[in-house]
């Protein structure tokens, strides 16, 4: 199973030029089960990722460029008249793929923004009564910019806490962007990728995923931390059970990366702010990444040996 990770790994690092972390932090969230948000400026390679991802794993991928007159059927699809057969018949949505890309979703409205909801959790979609799920693995990766605020709708805490982490992919260095000049020169190179992994070995290895063993006094660790959030006066909205599951198995998955069958408290101390932060809502000046590193500093953290029962 380790195999199909690493050649998971090298076929994005053929398109996406640097951005080691940003690759891992999205393998956790697919291996985890989640869904990713992308808040960065334009032009840093966001729908790349996406596309990219989808080609790797011999997925079907759909991207939905949200705006603010996008309906809501235009995302989960609509049943249509068919007069030759004189019933209605459903027009599946891009929702129905294994990767959706909903690019710049804070265009959408909150009445279509709400189309996501029911999918992002329970991998369905229910219209006119009737209940549809989606392909298995479905992966979201919507993507916002954090500087532009005209013609935007702010996307509500619900929303939010179905994204199993959030994460900047940042500008390139000098280097990157120049071996990304010299790469384009030849070819596309999302064009050029072919699938490394099927779709039922990424679910296998989400199922294996949720082998790997966290101890308690590890999980009392994570959460501590959660219920510090919803204590701390710096902080109007702490975290929710949710965001303590996603927590924990965004823990088991980076474990897993690494090869462990087992999670460290570093695994949560290098998670804990792409998982926790984009959850809760800060009262004064201090942002709410600020505050979940603050709080990494303070709650107590369990004895190692214990964990690998030593």
């Amino acid at each position: 199973m380790r195999a199909g990770i690493d050649r998971l790994i090298e076929n994005l690092s053929q398109t996406i030029v640097g951005k080691h972390e940003a690759i891992r932090f999205v393998m956790v969230s697919l291996l985890a089960g989640g869904h990713t948000l992308l808040e960065d400026v334009p032009g840093v390679g966001k729908t790349l990722l996406a596309k990219s991802l989808a080609r790797s794993i011999d997925g079907k991928f759909q991207r939905v460029q949200c705006t603010p007159d996008l309906l809501p059927s235009d995302v989960t699809g609509t049943n249509i008249w068919n007069p030759s057969r004189g019933e209605f018949e459903f027009l599946p949505g891009p929702v129905f793929a294994n990767i959706l890309l909903a690019d710049e979703v804070n265009r959408a409205t909150p009445r279509t923004q709400s189309a996501l909801l029911e999918v992002m959790e329970e991998q369905q979609v229910t219209i006119d009564g009737l209940s549809r799920p989606v392909p298995r693995p479905f992966f979201v990766i919507a993507t916002q910019n954090p500087v532009e605020y005209q013609g935007t709708f702010p996307l509500p805490e619900a929303q939010m806490d179905r994204f199993l982490l959030a994460l900047s992919l940042g500008y390139p260095t000098e280097s990157e962007e120049l071996m990304m000049l010299q790469r384009l020169q030849q070819a596309t190179p999302v064009e050029a990728l072919k699938p490394c992994i099927s779709l039922e070995e990424v679910q296998q290895l989400q199922q294996h995923c949720r082998a790997v063993k966290v101890e308690e006094s590890l999980q009392r660790y994570m959460l501590a931390l959660v219920r510090a959030t919803r204590e701390d006066e710096a902080l109007t909205l702490g975290v929710s059970p949710r965001g303590c599951v996603a927590l924990h198995r965004a823990v088991q998955a980076i474990a897993f990366l690494d090869n462990r069958d087992f999670a460290l408290p570093d695994d949560v101390k290098l998670l804990a702010p792409a998982v926790l932060a984009h959850r809760v809502i800060p009262s004064g000046s201090e942002s709410s990444r600020t505050v979940i590193e603050r709080l990494l500093n303070t709650v107590a953290i369990p004895d190692s040996e214990m964990l690998v029962g030593k």
